[in-house]
């Protein structure tokens, strides 16, 4: 690939690092602790600051600000560092924070995500792979997001909350707790809507895997019974399915963390095979 091409209104500091076919245009501010990696494109008016380092062939769009101080009163003002995977889309005024000297000390962005426009990912957040955040989505400090998660615009999720692999989660939604892998969870203080069949479909989950999910859900959430007997029943019951067991493990490793429910009235939807 070719040399790094820098706008003559950039602001490229000494120090900074950029790997081959780099583009960064007009009125970018790159500083001296970045680390761009080759291919990456920063459209312009983005600022790379702070320790950060961005993989290779991501395209960040303007007004983006990646790296900047996190926004909490507990930082003391120690190193800390901001990483970003290969082949994000960054769309326009995204902010994405370092972590903080009393946290994780890093904050994390897998492969393969997508950020769309307004959105913000606090300190010491971790978000897996094939993440999508639609437009003015936020996590506040300390969050983890697993692979292939949608989270719909204009929803803000609580400090230290957890959002298991392949979840999704509605547009307009509050995230009080942690959302179990492949649930759907949406609404103001938000509640479990069930599975998400649909993104499993997607992903070529076999529909015999996706019909035993759906019946597990159903056991663990039967309001008959304590959750806690609940899983227990559903540890012996679905053993052979792994997608079962990845709930049951996301639950029971959880501590004293508070998580999102089905609502408290009416039946416990685990979500239709025949969704589209």
């Amino acid at each position: 690939m070719s040399a790094p091409r820098i706008h003559p209104l950039a602001v490229v500091e000494d120090g900074a690092r950029l790997g081959a076919g780099v583009e960064v245009g007009p009125f970018c501010t790159v500083g001296p602790e970045a680390v761009i990696g080759e291919g990456t494109r920063l459209i312009s008016h983005v600022v790379v600051t702070g320790a950060t380092t961005i993989g290779r062939n991501c395209v960040i769009h303007p007004q983006t600000v990646l790296g900047g101080p996190p926004q909490s009163t507990g930082h003391k003002g120690g190193r800390t560092t901001l990483t970003i995977g290969d082949n994000c889309t960054i769309r326009e005024f995204v902010t994405v924070n370092v972590g903080t000297d009393g946290g994780r000390g890093a904050t994390t962005v897998g492969n393969n995500c997508f950020l769309l426009a307004y959105v913000h990912v606090a300190h010491d957040c971790s978000l897996g792979n094939n993440v999508t955040m639609t437009n003015a989505a936020t996590l506040a400090g300390h969050c983890e997001v697993g692979d292939f998660v949608g989270i719909g615009g204009l929803t803000a999720v609580h400090q230290f909350t957890r959002i298991g692999h392949n979840a999704f989660i509605a547009g307009g939604s509050m995230i009080l707790g942690d959302v179990v892998p492949y649930g759907m969870a949406g609404g103001n203080r938000a509640t479990l809507r069930g599975m998400n069949v649909v993104g499993m479909k997607r992903q070529g989950v076999p529909r015999s895997e996706i019909l035993a999910l759906r019946r597990a859900y159903r056991t663990i959430f039967d309001r008959a019974r304590p959750l806690a007997e609940n899983i227990e029943i559903a540890r012996g019951e679905f053993a052979a399915s792994p997608l079962a067991m990845k709930v049951i493990d996301f639950l029971t490793n959880r501590g004293k963390r508070n998580y999102t429910l089905p609502p408290a009235r009416g039946g416990i939807d685990a979500g239709s095979e025949d969704q589209d």
